[in-house]
């Protein structure tokens, strides 16, 4: 087995030991980007939204409250299991669907099904770069013409880049979590083919983690 291979395991159980002991870790308040990413989507007249990454459901959440059917994907069975119970007490369970999907394989959708996919910090997450370029493929084969995606990564100029346990390819882990930084090339790469993409720079939490808010279309 390869050492990424390895990684993406312990990584997986990582994920579910954290969601399992710290239920509901980010809380309810939807991100920021996602926020932004509802006003795009609504703008762009989207009726149903692809979450990639989406944990235990804070923004998957948040788009079903403002009108989106949503699908949200995870590897995480813990993490989408108090999606779902969420959902439910919510009574949203009618606009929010779940998969236990592992974004290092092909998406569980068929060619142009969706109007518009969110990640976020889904990209940054211990995937190569191979495996970050395949999964925007999978993205752009399942968003339909006109269809947008919104994705939030740390960077090289985060305050953890360098620091910890290095696995290669940028990839740092620190506290238990790997992390994949984003170089300014690989951001210039993964909009080839789309429209130029809109590159907006944020700061995240207490350290403070240091973000770009991406967001990209696919020509009509």
């Amino acid at each position: 087995m390869r050492e990424d291979q390895d990684l993406a395991a312990v990584q997986r159980e990582h994920w579910q030991q954290t969601y399992g002991t710290h239920p509901g870790m980010y809380g309810a308040r939807p991100s920021d980007a996602a926020v932004h990413a509802a006003a795009i989507f609504r703008a762009a007249g989207a009726g149903n939204v692809l979450e990639l990454g989406a944990g235990h459901g804070r923004d998957a959440l948040y788009f079903a409250r403002s009108g989106f059917t949503v699908l949200a994907a995870d590897f995480s069975p813990v993490g989408l299991d108090q999606l779902r119970e969420a959902a439910t007490a919510e009574g949203l369970a009618g606009r929010v669907a779940t998969a236990v999907h592992d974004v290092r394989d092909p998406l569980p959708l068929g060619d142009a099904r969706v109007d518009a996919v969110f990640a976020h910090m889904l990209l940054c997450m211990a995937l190569s770069t191979g495996e970050i370029h395949a999964l925007v493929a999978e993205v752009r084969r399942v968003l339909r013409p006109g269809g947008t995606f919104v994705y939030t990564v740390r960077h090289t100029g985060d305050a953890h880049y360098g620091a910890g346990t290095g696995h290669g390819d940028d990839i740092w882990e620190h506290g238990g979590f790997a992390v994949h930084f984003f170089p300014p090339d690989l951001v210039d790469a993964l909009a080839d083919g789309w429209s130029p993409a809109e590159v907006h720079p944020f700061e995240e939490g207490g350290l403070p983690r240091r973000l770009w808010r991406v967001t990209q279309s696919l020509p009509r």
